[in-house]
């Protein structure tokens, strides 16, 4: 019972923390947020995933929750031409508004981050592959967001992205797969080799004690 009462708690402290660094990426430029002009890059997925590798489905979710909330808030108090995909508050720059749109996009994927992290590296971890479960994780982390966020920009927002960022409706599925193709792939081996070497190093720390 005591072992139970331990377990609980070392979940939630180590939860804890694993808020809290995400509320300094989002609040600290740079950390968490990369600002790109139109858009945001992030690599705040990188610590959702390792979260959800150490904590598990559940708490990989509430992570992911934490920073969409971040996502959210970053848009609207520190907005750009697109905040409108992100964040119902959002001020029109582009003369739009995202209302409900914006929260699927803002939400959806990054509580998504979490899960499939999770569930990756619970998959192949039982193949006794711990390496292969932690790059696995961490970069499908990443594909997760990318994809799911630009995904819901397009089917979403097509007509208004397009316009705020200076292109035509037709152009926009290039542009989608472009970022997609460059950017995605850049955030998934990032996010690979941080979650190996970092959700690594935090599992070896947790199995010696």
């Amino acid at each position: 019972m005591k072992r139970d009462s331990y377990q609980k708690t070392k979940k939630m402290v180590i939860m804890a923390i694993f808020i809290a660094i995400i509320i300094i990426q989002t609040l600290v430029p740079i950390l968490g947020f990369i600002p790109l002009g139109i858009m945001n890059a992030t690599i705040i997925h990188v610590t959702v995933a390792i979260g959800a590798i150490l904590l598990g489905v559940k708490e990989g979710a509430g992570l992911g929750f934490v920073f969409a909330l971040g996502s959210m808030w970053k848009n609207t108090f520190m907005p750009n031409p697109t905040s409108f995909c992100f964040s119902p508050f959002a001020p029109a720059i582009a003369g739009y508004t995202g209302g409900i749109r914006s929260v699927i996009v803002c939400f959806v994927p990054r509580i998504l981050v979490g899960i499939v992290a999770a569930l990756v590296f619970n998959a192949i971890r039982k193949t006794g592959k711990i390496k292969i479960a932690l790059l696995v994780s961490g970069a499908m982390a990443a594909v997760t967001n990318t994809i799911l966020v630009m995904s819901g920009i397009y089917f979403l927002f097509g007509q208004h992205y397009a316009s705020a960022t200076g292109r035509e409706v037709s152009q926009l599925p290039y542009v989608i797969v472009g970022i997609i193709g460059t950017q995605g792939v850049a955030e998934a081996i990032v996010s690979a080799i941080l979650t190996l070497a970092i959700a690594g190093t935090l599992l070896k720390i947790s199995e010696e004690r």
